[in-house]
């Protein structure tokens, strides 16, 4: 089981660890409901260094990004970050990722951690088809046993990070990214995030965590930044309705059916990966789509619970679900039938046999 450069402070801190895809991870320190809370009103810290980097570089990336991934990459400009996927030529998805571009040759893919070896090779699969090399200094480069990442997420995270940083980054917008130093560290410093709350991510190799670990908790202080584990990180993102890879989307499920329309582009000229079945998907319409789904009876949905009409017949699958901390009421999400997928719906969570009221409703919840 692979470890981060920060394992051993989770473990001194008193985390509770599990394995999580292929590393230790700590899961929760003081509790998922007041981890949860301190993100929704303070600042956190995530320890996120199992995603994966992967470099995309020269005269054929974009050429090759424009094949592999569903977004428009031609609408990237410098220090821009893009949300996207990779469809798998079945109609399903590789994977969502993130897309940076540092300049029009050069750009960095940040995926799912129990993705990154697939990634890579589909990648390195189509890059090969346009003659790109993978490898150290090649056009193609898994750099993700070389950097560690911390996600410093909450309404005070931007306070913490800026007293690091001797440039102004309070303010820099949504998806954007800047290379500059933290704490010292050459890093790269971005704004995207997992739970809603606002916060940063901040890059950098393996050799520096430590003295960004230490500056960090010293600029936190104050602000009273906590440790937080992968089960708020879960409970976060399911109230803002994002997806998680394996669950709400996976080789089987479409852009499409997974409410990623948003980010798969018909543009001219962009011939991606399964872009004709995508296109015949839109025009006739998906058979089911992924909702939000709030409990109104007690109970707490978990994946792989049924969902069905207030009668009982059968109509989906809840593929997320938690008791959300900030609603103190069941939330999911899963897939219905389309028919059903319309906001307001009446329908019902099967929990031991038992239909619980529930109904469809807007994500995202909070």
């Amino acid at each position: 089981m692979k470890t981060t450069v920060f394992t051993k402070y989770h473990i001194a801190n008193g985390a509770k660890m599990a394995e999580f895809a292929g590393y230790n991870m700590p899961i929760e320190f003081t509790g998922i409901n007041d981890e949860h809370a301190t993100v929704r009103n303070g600042a956190g810290v995530f320890d996120v260094s199992h995603m994966g980097e992967i470099w995309v570089k020269g005269p054929k990336a974009v050429e090759l990004l424009q094949r592999i991934t569903t977004n428009d990459v031609e609408k990237l400009y410098d220090g821009k970050v893009q949300y996207s996927c990779m469809p798998n030529g079945r109609g399903g998805i590789v994977d969502d990722i993130l897309v940076y571009r540092f300049d029009v040759e050069t750009y960095m893919l940040c995926v799912n951690a129990a993705n990154t070896e697939k990634d890579w090779q589909h990648i390195c699969a189509e890059g090969a088809k346009l003659g790109m090399e993978a490898g150290h200094g090649k056009e193609l480069y898994n750099a993700s046993d070389e950097i560690c990442q911390l996600a410093v997420q909450g309404p005070l995270a931007m306070k913490i990070v800026q007293k690091m940083c001797s440039i102004p980054v309070e303010d820099m917008e949504y998806y954007t990214f800047c290379k500059t130093e933290v704490a010292g560290c050459s890093a790269i410093l971005s704004i995207t995030g997992y739970t809603g709350s606002g916060g940063c991510e901040i890059y950098v190799a393996n050799e520096d965590g430590e003295r960004l670990w230490e500056a960090l908790w010293a600029a936190g202080e104050e602000f009273g930044l906590k440790n937080i584990g992968l089960g708020a990180r879960d409970t976060l993102r399911l109230e803002k309705g994002f997806c998680l890879y394996g669950n709400d989307i996976d080789d089987e499920t479409s852009p499409l059916e997974g409410g990623l329309g948003w980010i798969t582009k018909f543009a001219e000229g962009k011939q991606f990966i399964d872009r004709e079945k995508l296109e015949a998907e839109k025009a006739a319409g998906v058979a089911r789509k992924l909702v939000g789904v709030k409990l109104i009876g007690r109970g707490v949905p978990r994946h792989g619970y049924s969902l069905a009409t207030p009668e009982g017949e059968v109509i989906g699958c809840v593929t997320s679900g938690t008791m959300s901390p900030t609603l103190k009421v069941g939330i999911a999400m899963g897939y219905v039938k389309s028919e059903y997928a319309k906001v307001g719906t009446p329908v019902a969570v099967v929990i031991r046999d038992r239909l619980i009221e529930a109904e469809v409703v807007k994500i995202p919840f909070v």
